[in-house]
């Protein structure tokens, strides 16, 4: 195979991937209510911290603390999708990744509070 196939293949697999990856935004936005209201809530704070912030550091901190939650909730929600396919019976394994899931979004919210703390304050 030559290395212009080869670079095609890769090209089309980032394509796809890019796609699922799109799919996967949309299918969260639509559906879980967590997650537009992150959308939302990042649609204030972008521009407060470019108001608030004094250098480019700060801004990727404020923003990029507010995007892990983000991060998070997804990863959340992919497993409460799966769990949830796998049956909607009471399951002390299935409420403990549920219930883990969810204090990894609030972890992460800890987390925005302190960063915008720290940088607000410095």
């Amino acid at each position: 195979m030559s290395a212009y196939n080869q670079n095609s293949n890769h090209f089309v697999r980032l394509y796809k991937a890019s796609h699922y990856s799109i799919q996967g935004l949309k299918s969260t936005f639509k559906y879980e209510q967590a997650f537009r209201l992150e959308v939302y809530i990042l649609i204030i704070l972008v521009p407060l911290a470019i108001y608030l912030g004094n250098t480019p550091l700060e801004y990727c901190l404020l923003i990029g603390s507010w995007v892990f939650v983000m991060i998070v909730e997804l990863l959340n929600s992919a497993v409460e999708a799966a769990i949830d396919r796998i049956g909607m019976e009471q399951h002390e394994l299935s409420g403990r990744a549920k219930d883990i899931g969810s204090a990894a979004v609030m972890v992460s919210i800890f987390l925005v509070v302190g960063v915008w703390a720290a940088v607000l304050t410095s």
